[in-house]
């Protein structure tokens, strides 16, 4: 593997400012606390980025570190400690040079720090740990806005199912009677009745009330 690495340039601050924005206010309108969509934990895992850096960008000072060769050191830390076998350990310098297709030094190198990683061997171990290109080179700033504009992906999702749920419930007055009255609620209402006899009249009188409403088109 051969080819000296440069990292890619400096982010425009508004970029990661904006996307904190947008994620903001998706998660204002779902109702999803703030302390979840931008917890530094979380966004330090899936950004790469040291937590000190990721608490420092998000309220807005900047931070990060300008050496590609540091910055790879400190995501590859963080991938051995967050991304760990099926038995909880972390993988070993030759269980990674095995899977990156590179010998035990050059993995130990690359580890300590000791070597300029190249643009191969960087997405020689992105594949074996499966993360997405870039995970390991990308500046803190700009990894950050990444990590950030995945949740509001994420976010815009669970809006589009909340509108689409909505929107059912509106048009089908089945889906508005099963909404007003709760399926669960019904169920245990009649889980109280004292007797068989009861329970049978609520039945009978859910499939009258089920066969009187129509569907729309129906």
């Amino acid at each position: 593997m051969t080819g000296g690495f440069e990292g890619p340039g400096t982010m425009p601050a508004p970029t990661l400012t904006a996307v904190v924005a947008r994620v903001g206010a998706l998660a204002d309108r779902l109702g999803v606390p703030h302390s979840e969509v931008f917890d530094v934990r979380r966004l330090s895992a899936a950004s790469g980025a040291p937590e000190p850096v990721v608490g420092a960008l998000l309220g807005g000072r900047p931070a990060g570190e300008p050496d590609v060769r540091t910055r790879f050191v400190q995501r590859l830390d963080l991938l051995r400690r967050t991304r760990l076998k099926p038995n909880g350990r972390r993988y070993t310098q030759q269980e990674i040079a095995d899977g990156a297709g590179m010998s035990r030094q050059q993995a130990g190198a690359l580890i300590n720090g000791d070597r300029r990683p190249t643009m191969e061997h960087c997405d020689a171990i992105q594949r074996f740990f499966r993360v997405h290109a870039g995970f390991l080179t990308a500046e803190d700033p700009e990894a950050l806005a990444g990590a950030l504009q995945r949740t509001e992906q994420e976010l815009l999702q669970q809006l589009a199912d909340r509108e689409r749920e909505a929107a059912t419930a509106a048009d089908d007055p089945l889906e508005r009677l099963l909404q007003d009255h709760g399926v669960r609620g019904i169920a245990w209402r009649a889980a109280q009745l004292p007797t068989d006899q009861h329970r049978d009249k609520v039945a009978e009188w859910l499939d009258m009330l089920l066969e009187s409403v129509k569907r729309p088109g129906s």
